[in-house]
């Protein structure tokens, strides 16, 4: 069993930046992928990004290049640093576990955080 907490999540102007940590419990976090994920009013939940237990990162087309997805094995936390923020990054982001190598669905993953709102004003 794996939990998650997200945070840093918060308010930002359009330009600006924000770092999303995501802290996972249990002993085998580095055997995990590990996914960010966001979901906008109205929207379905989308791929942001995801690392791999190898740290082989894939990124969203929408963010690729603004977004920097890491991971502290050593503190059993995975990061999504966001620069160049826009107003249509507003979301409630979520970060995702699973065993698999390179889960890359919503319905891949097993263990989910709780989320962590992040609104960009223009």
């Amino acid at each position: 069993q794996v939990q998650l907490v997200e945070s840093g999540g918060g308010l930002v102007q359009a330009g600006g930046s924000l770092r999303l940590s995501c802290a996972a419990s249990g002993r085998t976090f580095s055997s995990y992928a590990m996914g960010w994920f966001r979901q906008g009013p109205g929207k379905e939940r989308e791929f942001v990004a995801r690392i791999t237990s190898g740290s082989s990162t894939y990124y969203a087309d929408a963010v690729k290049g603004r977004f920097t997805i890491s991971r502290d094995n050593g503190k059993n936390t995975v990061y999504l640093q966001m620069n160049s923020l826009k107003p249509e990054d507003t979301a409630v982001y979520y970060c995702a576990a699973d065993i698999r190598p390179s889960p890359q669905d919503v319905n891949e993953y097993a263990y989910w955080g709780q989320g962590t709102q992040v609104t960009v004003s223009s």
